[in-house]
């Protein structure tokens, strides 16, 4: 099946009708046709498929209990209303190379898998790669276990009303010890590569980045008879910690962003008594992140005393920089620069990848396809198809010359 066709029939998997997007979040129907579709694009192919205690979807050419395998592969879960191309195009992209390896007659030395990991944006349950973070230990089934969706829902709930056992979670170690390479393709979360002409990069390092969840306590009361200077208005000093998180990021050279708020109890005519807004920010290192969480905490924290409002911050989820294998990295730009009309830079992102999770446990590296916008985590993002044509036969040189040495 080409590229194409797979493309096309992944597509309309749940989009919505109403904004072109995607909503494809973790342990419901939308989530549970992609990973349909994944089972059956490895079945076709005559590969060992399997999901292991995590819910992450593999799918073996060769056997794993060998070690020392080749993995590719990605996500196909969305943020609200995202695009298609994150974590799909990875998906995808690692199906065709295989599909072009076999085309050229390739025999491996060593396993090649292929894996779709679960829960990677975070949308339902507000951690972001959740399959990733278990297998490798950075999550505790302990802490998996008290993930809970905006209805209540919780991780383990959801994930046995799918029909995936939850009592199984947890690290682990036996599978990641198999693994010798992890290479994730990805559409560029940026526009580096539209600017320098080049269709496909290597990725250097991750930028340290967390999210924080800020609460503003206020006193809820009438908007049409409550005087300005009785009041106790947890969105004012909200709306200080959005402009303060722009100016911070400014001055660091970093980027910050409130893309979530939850206000109670939420009335047009009620001034609120609870403000919730999730800060997501990230820098180039960590010095620079700090400076960014602190500026705004800082202004956040002396305009809130000004109107009489109390507010907790929290730190929902902390990745520090990934820099990833260089070895592996020196390899990838190796086999890639063999082709003399090929220029493949190297460049950093400030977006979070099961890559940079794995990055502790086992040899990871990333390559990136052009994104001529730089939109994403939007319905607008998008690469052209001779761009992810590219992406595919990169990968497929990639896996090529680490699954047959």
């Amino acid at each position: 099946m080409s590229f194409h066709s797979m493309w096309a029939e992944l597509l309309p998997v749940g989009r919505s009708s109403a904004s072109g997007g995607y909503r494809r979040y973790a342990w419901t129907g939308a989530d549970s046709d992609c990973r349909t579709w994944f089972r059956e694009q490895a079945q076709a192919r005559g590969l060992a498929y399997e999901t292991d205690r995590n819910g992450n979807q593999w799918a073996w050419l060769g056997d794993p209990a060998a070690g020392n395998a080749v993995v590719t592969g990605s996500h196909l879960d969305s943020v609200p209303d995202g695009g298609a191309f994150d974590g799909p195009l990875g998906v995808v992209s690692a199906f065709a190379a295989l599909d072009e390896l076999r085309g050229r007659g390739t025999r491996f030395t060593r396993p090649l898998g292929i894996v779709n990991f679960g829960d990677e944006e975070g949308a339902r349950f507000g951690l972001a790669c959740v399959g990733s973070r278990l297998t490798s230990g950075a999550l505790t089934a302990e802490q998996a276990h008290r993930l809970t969706d905006a209805d209540g829902i919780t991780l383990p709930q959801a994930m046995e009303a799918a029909g995936h056992d939850p009592d199984t979670l947890g690290p682990d170690p036996e599978r990641l010890a198999r693994i010798g390479a992890f290479v994730e393709l990805h559409v560029e979360q940026g526009r580096a590569l539209d600017l320098s002409g080049d269709r496909v990069g290597i990725a250097s390092a991750i930028w340290p980045h967390g999210r924080w969840r800020f609460d503003f306590r206020g006193e809820a009361n009438h908007a049409g008879t409550t005087r300005l200077t009785d009041r106790h208005d947890p969105m004012l000093p909200y709306a200080e910690a959005v402009l303060a998180a722009r100016r911070e990021a400014q001055l660091a050279g970093a980027v910050a962003t409130f893309g979530k708020v939850a206000v109670e109890p939420n009335g047009v005519n009620a001034v609120p008594s609870l403000v919730r807004g999730w800060l997501d920010s990230r820098a180039a290192d960590q010095e620079g992140l700090d400076a960014v969480v602190a500026g705004v905490e800082k202004a956040a924290r002396e305009y809130a005393a000004a109107h009489g409002v109390d507010l907790g911050v929290e730190c929902e989820s902390f990745t520090p920089v990934v820099d990833f294998d260089h070895a592996l990295r020196d390899e990838l730009a190796r086999i890639l620069g063999k082709e003399a009309d090929l220029r493949v830079p190297v460049l950093g992102t400030g977006a979070g990848h099961d890559a940079g999770i794995l990055s502790g446990r086992v040899p990871t590296a990333m390559l990136f396809v052009r994104n001529p916008t730089g939109v994403s985590h939007s319905p607008a993002e998008h690469a052209a198809e001779d761009d992810c044509a590219a992406g595919v036969h990169a990968l497929a040189d990639v896996l090529e010359g680490l699954a047959r040495t």
